[in-house]
């Protein structure tokens, strides 16, 4: 046993501090998770022992003195009336015991039972109704306060705008508790689409809800095919309930969807056995699921058994073990990024995990390649993180013959043959030509995506017959392409062909910080993207520039002003602008009207518009010299409001801001 000083434990609370909020970010606020939930449980169990064990360390801001999740800005808060607590987590048949322990304890010689239900890997939220209408959509936020998302919620089929009565009559007041989610399939679905488009893919259902969730544009959110699963209630008047079973059955009556398959169980054994039968069958239901929730039935008993600060001592979370499998590694494939960073990608024997079928996991890096000491013909042990995304845990030394290959990093790259080179302080390989076949596709696959020039039609199948044929090398050549080359290819008719071209002619439009940032340029982001060209109007200004002049930018660092003088100073890439140029793309920015209201204006967009995408008005507000920003403040100038404006109408309101319609904002920015 280690034991610490005080200025050791200090010194070991600040770090493990600094881990957690990490994790909670990448989960809760970037939607990216980094680590399984059972590692960062691991994580807040030592911190909150060495919190116990030295207590005068304990400060207000510690992950173990509130609950997690922090609210996006953008929405109106919502102040739970009831807290959204979390919940314990177990991770064993002897913890689900040890919880049944603690119960009986506290309840003494009362007979209790339990209800287990399915606990869904989604986003938790608060549906509040008022004489049977659904008034307000909230998410769990940090426990106490939550985003306004009722325009998103109301997307959602499975959630009713009215109950039925049931034939029991309606409440006053109702709040119901439970979670959005996103069913397998459509979820492989919006993957599918994404890499078409050339987005970022969703790690796993529960990323993908928690983003359609949180999107400005509901008319978005209700292609996304999100669902709705009840668990329990919050505040309510004029109805009343003694087990929770009685909850369930009084959601259902009313036209809510509820938890599949909760049972009542008469002990603790009973829940053990029902939670062993459903881990072996979990893979069967569309939707992903990580665990049951075990509940004392009784609400009295509930509320006699009460909460500690962070959740409830009456229900706890049992979570399923991820489903693991071992397959044989029979190769490793070297994919080409756009910017040029090698991945191993191991090429397993096929294996059934979660209910599909596995045949391919990222090795990340060859670093992980060492730390795994993972090599050819291996068995190795697979997981599904999240359920999803195939992950490589570990080899099976024991199972080794004696023919397993090791894994050796390149020195070339797989698709052209130059050679590769590893930046100072980073663990990718690169390669260096820009003229690589697999980052041209990756690239023109960027540079027409949805956020880039948004070219309609152009995903990787195209790409890859276009490079493939030698008919497009680089992005401009995009511009360059005839109906006869694209009815030369597979599946094209003369309508889709002509369709090509007309989506690739119609993109020269597009603003000058969507040409910056579909140029790929290494480090720059949306944001930076629309900095550059609002700074210096055109391509050829912005070419000029040195790293000096860049980095005089609040919004560009060293790293990112080296990224772009070196891509302007690139003679391939001079010579492709040319002809983006030469082909009518726009490459600089209107000149803006001396005067204009907009200058130095910021603007909130809220409800549906009829003229304008709301990509589009944005960018419109922009090249006058305005500012867009996704919440209301004293600071904002003015609030557009379409049809159906949602929370921020009254937030403007209340603090004063200006409010207009599209009308009067196209006669503000001289269209009218």
């Amino acid at each position: 046993m280690i034991f610490l000083d005080i200025k050791e434990a200090k010194k070991k609370i600040a770090s493990l501090r600094k881990l957690i909020e990490r994790y909670d970010r990448a989960y809760f606020i970037e939607n990216k998770p980094e680590i399984t939930d059972q590692e960062y449980d691991l994580l807040y169990k030592k911190l909150k022992k060495l919190e116990d064990e030295f207590p005068k360390l304990i400060t207000p801001d510690s992950p173990t003195q509130r609950v997690s999740e922090k609210p996006l800005e953008g929405f109106k808060r919502v102040t739970h009336s009831i807290p959204m607590l979390s919940m314990d987590n177990t991770y064993s048949d002897a913890e689900l015991r040890e919880f049944d322990k603690r119960v009986r304890k506290n309840l003494g010689k009362e007979k209790y039972e339990y209800v287990a239900e399915f606990k869904i890997d989604g986003v938790s939220i608060s549906l509040t109704f008022k004489n049977g209408k659904l008034v307000q959509g909230a998410t769990r936020g940090d426990g106490t306060v939550g985003d306004d998302i009722s325009s998103n919620i109301k997307t959602i089929k499975s959630i009713p705008l009215k109950l039925s009565s049931g034939g029991t009559g309606l409440p006053s007041l109702l709040e119901v508790r439970g979670e959005v989610f996103m069913a397998k399939k459509w979820f492989e679905k919006l993957n599918k689409e994404r890499e078409k488009n050339g987005e970022e893919l969703f790690a796993n259902p529960r990323n993908a809800s928690a983003g359609s969730l949180k999107l400005l544009d509901s008319r978005i959110t209700s292609k996304r095919h999100l669902d709705a699963f009840m668990w329990g209630v919050g505040q309510y008047e004029g109805v009343d309930f003694k087990r929770h079973e009685d909850i369930l059955e009084y959601l259902r009556k009313i036209g809510l969807k509820t938890v599949e398959h909760a049972k009542k169980c008469g002990d603790i054994e009973e829940v053990t056995k029902f939670c062993g039968e459903w881990q072996r069958k979990r893979e069967k239901m569309d939707y992903v699921t990580d665990g049951m929730v075990i509940k004392v039935n009784s609400i009295a008993q509930q509320k006699k058994l009460g909460r500690t600060s962070k959740s409830p001592r009456w229900m706890i979370a049992y979570k399923f073990p991820a489903e693991k499998a071992a397959t044989e590694l029979l190769g490793v494939e070297m994919q080409v990024g756009r910017t040029g960073t090698v991945t191993p990608v191991a090429i397993l024997k096929p294996v059934h995990i979660s209910g599909t079928t596995v045949s391919r996991a990222t090795l990340h890096n060859f670093d992980e390649i060492q730390r795994l000491d993972v090599r050819i013909n291996d068995i190795v042990y697979v997981e599904k993180s999240g359920e999803i995304i195939p992950k490589i845990l570990g080899v099976a030394k024991e199972k080794r013959k004696g023919n397993e290959k090791a894994i050796k990093a390149p020195t070339e790259c797989p698709s052209c043959n130059a050679k590769l080179y590893r930046e100072p302080g980073e663990v990718a390989l690169r390669c260096n030509n820009v003229s690589c076949a697999a980052q041209i596709k990756q690239r023109i696959l960027h540079f027409a995506s949805r956020n880039a020039m948004g070219i309609e039609g152009i995903g990787v199948a195209l790409v890859e017959q276009l490079v493939n044929k030698g008919l497009v090398k680089d992005c401009a050549d995009l511009y360059y392409l005839k109906s006869d080359d694209l009815r030369k290819l597979e599946r094209f008719a003369d309508k889709s062909a002509q369709n090509i071209i007309d989506a690739v002619q119609n993109s020269k439009e597009v603003d000058l910080g969507r040409l910056v940032f579909a140029l790929g340029i290494k480090h720059v982001g949306q944001k930076a993207a629309w900095v550059l060209a609002d700074k210096f109007r055109s391509i050829e200004e912005l070419k000029k520039q040195g790293i000096d002049a860049l980095t005089s930018i609040n919004e560009v660092g060293p790293v990112m002003a080296e990224s772009i003088f070196n891509f302007f100073n690139n003679r391939k890439n001079l010579e492709a602008l040319a002809r983006l140029k030469k082909a009518g793309v726009k490459t600089e920015m209107p000149q803006r009207a001396k005067k204009t209201l907009l200058d130095g204006k910021t603007f909130v967009i809220t409800g549906a518009l009829k003229g304008y995408t709301r990509q589009g008005i944005s960018e419109k507000i922009r090249s006058l010299g305005g500012e867009v920003s996704s919440s209301v403040s004293k600071n904002t100038d003015y609030l557009i409001a379409g049809d159906e404006p949602g929370s921020k109408l009254d937030k403007a309101r209340k603090v004063g801001v200006k409010i207009i319609s599209e009308n009067e904002f196209t006669k503000i920015a001289g269209e009218k």
